[in-house]
Protein backbone atom coordinates (compact mmCIF):
# COMPACT_ATOMS: atom_id res chain seq x y z
CA UNK A 1 0.00 0.00 0.00
CA UNK A 2 0.99 3.90 -0.36
CA UNK A 3 2.79 5.63 2.17
CA UNK A 4 1.37 9.19 1.69
CA UNK A 5 2.46 12.65 3.48
CA UNK A 6 -0.10 15.12 4.52
CA UNK A 7 1.15 18.75 3.83
CA UNK A 8 -0.52 22.14 4.66
CA UNK A 9 0.29 25.74 4.59
CA UNK A 10 0.67 27.07 7.97
CA UNK A 11 1.90 30.71 9.60
CA UNK A 12 -0.62 32.90 7.64
CA UNK A 13 -1.11 35.29 9.93
CA UNK A 14 0.64 38.75 10.11
CA UNK A 15 0.90 40.68 13.55
CA UNK A 16 -2.56 40.78 15.23
CA UNK A 17 -4.05 39.19 12.40
CA UNK A 18 -4.82 35.50 12.16
CA UNK A 19 -5.51 33.14 9.29
CA UNK A 20 -6.17 29.36 10.04
CA UNK A 21 -5.53 27.37 13.40
CA UNK A 22 -2.20 25.96 13.24
CA UNK A 23 -1.61 24.26 16.25
CA UNK A 24 -4.70 22.07 15.09
CA UNK A 25 -3.86 21.55 12.06
CA UNK A 26 -0.26 20.52 13.27
CA UNK A 27 -1.98 17.51 15.16
CA UNK A 28 -3.26 16.10 11.64
CA UNK A 29 -0.70 16.81 9.61
CA UNK A 30 2.69 15.07 8.70
CA UNK A 31 4.52 18.06 7.15
CA UNK A 32 4.19 21.59 7.82
CA UNK A 33 4.52 24.67 4.85
CA UNK A 34 5.80 27.66 7.30
CA UNK A 35 5.31 31.01 5.65
CA UNK A 36 8.48 32.67 5.53
CA UNK A 37 7.34 36.19 5.29
CA UNK A 38 6.92 37.55 2.22
CA UNK A 39 3.39 36.72 1.79
CA UNK A 40 2.41 36.37 5.06
CA UNK A 41 3.74 35.10 8.33
CA UNK A 42 6.38 37.01 10.37
CA UNK A 43 8.94 35.94 13.32
CA UNK A 44 6.60 35.10 16.30
CA UNK A 45 4.54 33.44 13.95
CA UNK A 46 7.11 31.43 12.68
CA UNK A 47 9.15 30.89 15.73
CA UNK A 48 5.52 29.42 17.30
CA UNK A 49 4.98 27.43 14.81
CA UNK A 50 7.61 25.71 14.86
CA UNK A 51 7.57 25.23 18.23
CA UNK A 52 5.23 23.28 17.98
CA UNK A 53 5.83 21.12 14.47
CA UNK A 54 9.07 20.35 17.19
CA UNK A 55 6.84 19.52 19.59
CA UNK A 56 4.83 16.99 17.67
CA UNK A 57 7.62 15.65 15.85
CA UNK A 58 5.76 17.49 12.38
CA UNK A 59 8.21 18.04 9.59
CA UNK A 60 8.91 21.67 8.55
CA UNK A 61 9.32 22.97 5.36
CA UNK A 62 10.21 26.85 3.93
CA UNK A 63 7.22 28.14 2.01
CA UNK A 64 8.51 30.85 -0.11
CA UNK A 65 7.07 33.19 -1.96
CA UNK A 66 7.26 36.13 -4.07
CA UNK A 67 7.66 39.72 -2.03
CA UNK A 68 3.86 40.17 -1.89
CA UNK A 69 2.18 40.56 1.42
CA UNK A 70 -0.70 43.16 -0.04
CA UNK A 71 -1.33 40.26 -2.34
CA UNK A 72 -0.88 36.90 -0.49
CA UNK A 73 1.62 35.79 -2.75
CA UNK A 74 -1.08 35.36 -5.27
CA UNK A 75 -0.46 38.05 -7.25
CA UNK A 76 2.52 36.74 -10.78
CA UNK A 77 5.74 39.10 -10.71
CA UNK A 78 8.31 39.30 -13.28
CA UNK A 79 11.09 38.91 -10.83
CA UNK A 80 14.91 38.64 -12.60
CA UNK A 81 15.93 35.50 -11.42
CA UNK A 82 19.64 36.67 -9.63
CA UNK A 83 16.99 38.49 -7.83
CA UNK A 84 14.52 35.71 -7.08
CA UNK A 85 17.07 33.55 -6.23
CA UNK A 86 18.10 35.59 -3.72
CA UNK A 87 14.89 36.08 -2.04
CA UNK A 88 13.87 32.95 -1.82
CA UNK A 89 17.29 31.84 -0.17
CA UNK A 90 16.79 34.68 2.56
CA UNK A 91 13.20 33.42 3.39
CA UNK A 92 14.49 30.10 3.54
CA UNK A 93 17.46 31.11 5.64
CA UNK A 94 15.29 33.04 8.21
CA UNK A 95 13.01 30.37 8.89
CA UNK A 96 15.59 27.50 9.32
CA UNK A 97 17.50 29.85 11.50
CA UNK A 98 14.03 29.90 13.61
CA UNK A 99 13.50 26.31 13.11
CA UNK A 100 17.31 25.43 14.47
CA UNK A 101 16.50 27.42 17.73
CA UNK A 102 13.50 25.94 18.28
CA UNK A 103 15.42 22.42 18.03
CA UNK A 104 14.14 21.48 14.31
CA UNK A 105 15.20 22.34 10.92
CA UNK A 106 13.82 23.04 7.63
CA UNK A 107 13.46 19.65 5.86
CA UNK A 108 12.13 20.63 2.36
CA UNK A 109 10.97 23.87 0.74
CA UNK A 110 7.66 24.71 -1.20
CA UNK A 111 7.03 27.64 -2.79
CA UNK A 112 3.37 29.27 -2.76
CA UNK A 113 0.78 30.72 -4.89
CA UNK A 114 1.45 32.68 -7.78
CA UNK A 115 5.11 31.54 -7.83
CA UNK A 116 4.26 27.86 -7.22
CA UNK A 117 2.60 27.93 -10.23
CA UNK A 118 4.76 30.15 -12.41
CA UNK A 119 7.44 27.53 -11.90
CA UNK A 120 5.80 24.59 -12.96
CA UNK A 121 5.67 26.26 -16.53
CA UNK A 122 8.42 28.71 -16.16
CA UNK A 123 12.08 26.75 -16.59
CA UNK A 124 13.56 30.33 -16.50
CA UNK A 125 11.96 30.88 -12.64
CA UNK A 126 12.04 27.09 -11.94
CA UNK A 127 15.77 27.49 -12.65
CA UNK A 128 16.24 30.22 -10.31
CA UNK A 129 14.03 28.62 -7.41
CA UNK A 130 16.07 25.60 -7.51
CA UNK A 131 19.18 27.88 -7.73
CA UNK A 132 18.62 29.09 -3.87
CA UNK A 133 18.17 25.75 -2.72
CA UNK A 134 20.86 24.62 -4.13
CA UNK A 135 23.05 27.30 -2.66
CA UNK A 136 21.74 27.02 0.81
CA UNK A 137 21.37 23.41 0.88
CA UNK A 138 21.12 20.75 -1.96
CA UNK A 139 19.92 17.56 0.16
CA UNK A 140 16.51 19.45 0.66
CA UNK A 141 13.64 18.63 -1.43
CA UNK A 142 11.45 20.72 -3.27
CA UNK A 143 7.75 20.09 -3.52
CA UNK A 144 6.13 20.42 -6.80
CA UNK A 145 3.44 19.51 -8.94
CA UNK A 146 4.21 16.45 -11.08
CA UNK A 147 5.35 17.40 -14.49
CA UNK A 148 6.66 20.60 -13.22
CA UNK A 149 8.95 22.68 -15.04
CA UNK A 150 11.64 22.08 -12.10
CA UNK A 151 11.62 18.28 -12.97
CA UNK A 152 13.67 19.73 -15.71
CA UNK A 153 16.06 21.93 -14.12
CA UNK A 154 16.59 20.51 -11.00
CA UNK A 155 19.88 19.43 -11.49
CA UNK A 156 20.38 17.38 -9.10
CA UNK A 157 18.10 18.13 -6.37
CA UNK A 158 14.67 16.07 -4.97
CA UNK A 159 12.39 17.04 -6.76
CA UNK A 160 8.37 15.86 -4.81
CA UNK A 161 5.41 15.55 -6.28
CA UNK A 162 2.47 16.75 -4.70
CA UNK A 163 -1.66 16.63 -5.44
CA UNK A 164 -4.17 18.86 -4.14
CA UNK A 165 -7.30 17.04 -2.48
CA UNK A 166 -9.19 20.30 -2.09
CA UNK A 167 -8.20 21.60 -5.71
CA UNK A 168 -10.09 21.41 -9.41
CA UNK A 169 -7.56 20.10 -11.75
CA UNK A 170 -7.16 21.01 -15.87
CA UNK A 171 -7.30 17.99 -17.84
CA UNK A 172 -3.49 18.36 -18.22
CA UNK A 173 -2.80 17.97 -14.78
CA UNK A 174 -2.58 21.45 -14.11
CA UNK A 175 -4.66 23.24 -11.24
CA UNK A 176 -7.27 25.43 -12.64
CA UNK A 177 -6.82 29.13 -11.34
CA UNK A 178 -8.23 30.67 -8.60
CA UNK A 179 -9.83 33.17 -10.95
CA UNK A 180 -12.02 30.67 -12.15
CA UNK A 181 -15.62 29.12 -10.90
CA UNK A 182 -14.79 26.09 -8.94
CA UNK A 183 -11.22 25.90 -8.17
CA UNK A 184 -11.34 25.20 -4.78
CA UNK A 185 -13.75 22.54 -3.94
CA UNK A 186 -15.57 22.56 -0.37
CA UNK A 187 -17.99 19.64 -0.22
CA UNK A 188 -15.72 17.62 2.29
CA UNK A 189 -16.87 13.93 1.14
CA UNK A 190 -16.00 14.89 -2.52
CA UNK A 191 -12.65 15.92 -1.21
CA UNK A 192 -12.49 13.13 1.40
CA UNK A 193 -13.38 11.02 -1.48
CA UNK A 194 -10.44 12.39 -4.51
CA UNK A 195 -7.75 12.53 -1.31
CA UNK A 196 -8.02 8.55 -1.44
CA UNK A 197 -8.40 8.23 -4.79
CA UNK A 198 -4.98 10.23 -5.38
CA UNK A 199 -3.18 8.13 -2.83
CA UNK A 200 -4.39 4.58 -3.89
CA UNK A 201 -5.39 5.09 -7.44
CA UNK A 202 -2.84 7.67 -8.58
CA UNK A 203 -5.45 9.85 -10.58
CA UNK A 204 -7.89 12.49 -10.32
CA UNK A 205 -10.58 13.30 -12.20
CA UNK A 206 -10.38 17.03 -14.01
CA UNK A 207 -12.68 19.33 -14.69
CA UNK A 208 -13.61 17.42 -17.74
CA UNK A 209 -14.65 14.83 -16.77
CA UNK A 210 -11.44 12.57 -17.39
CA UNK A 211 -9.55 10.83 -15.11
CA UNK A 212 -5.80 12.18 -14.90
CA UNK A 213 -2.63 9.97 -13.91
CA UNK A 214 -1.44 11.52 -10.92
CA UNK A 215 1.14 9.74 -9.04
CA UNK A 216 2.03 12.22 -5.67
CA UNK A 217 4.00 11.18 -2.53
CA UNK A 218 2.62 14.21 -0.58
CA UNK A 219 -1.34 15.46 -0.63
CA UNK A 220 -2.02 18.87 0.52
CA UNK A 221 -4.87 20.29 2.50
CA UNK A 222 -5.69 23.93 2.95
CA UNK A 223 -5.68 25.73 6.48
CA UNK A 224 -7.42 28.52 4.92
CA UNK A 225 -10.37 27.66 3.57
CA UNK A 226 -13.87 26.69 6.06
CA UNK A 227 -13.96 23.64 8.22
CA UNK A 228 -10.13 23.58 7.31
CA UNK A 229 -9.01 20.97 10.47
CA UNK A 230 -12.28 18.85 10.39
CA UNK A 231 -11.50 18.45 6.76
CA UNK A 232 -8.21 17.56 7.42
CA UNK A 233 -9.22 15.10 9.72
CA UNK A 234 -11.61 13.53 7.51
CA UNK A 235 -8.63 13.46 5.35
CA UNK A 236 -6.23 11.85 7.44
CA UNK A 237 -8.84 9.05 9.12
CA UNK A 238 -10.19 8.03 5.42
CA UNK A 239 -6.19 7.46 4.14
CA UNK A 240 -5.72 5.73 7.55
CA UNK A 241 -9.11 3.38 7.11
CA UNK A 242 -7.98 2.85 2.92
CA UNK A 243 -4.39 1.51 4.46
CA UNK A 244 -2.07 4.42 3.24
CA UNK A 245 0.76 4.71 5.39
CA UNK A 246 0.98 8.11 6.57
CA UNK A 247 4.34 9.67 6.98
CA UNK A 248 6.50 12.44 5.82
CA UNK A 249 8.57 12.78 2.64
CA UNK A 250 11.52 14.20 3.97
Amino acid sequence: MPVIDINADLGEGFGIWKLGDDLALIDVITSANVACGFHAGDPLIMRRVCAGAVARGVTIGAQVSYRDLAGFGRREMDVAAPELTAEVLYQLAALDGIARAEGGRVAYVKPHGALYNRIVRDPVQARAVADAVRAYDPSLPLLTLPGSAVHEVADGLTVVAECFADRAYTPEGRLVSRREPGAVIHEPAVVVERAVRMAVDGVVVSVDGAEVPLLARSICVHGDTPGAVELARSVRSALTEAGVTLESFA
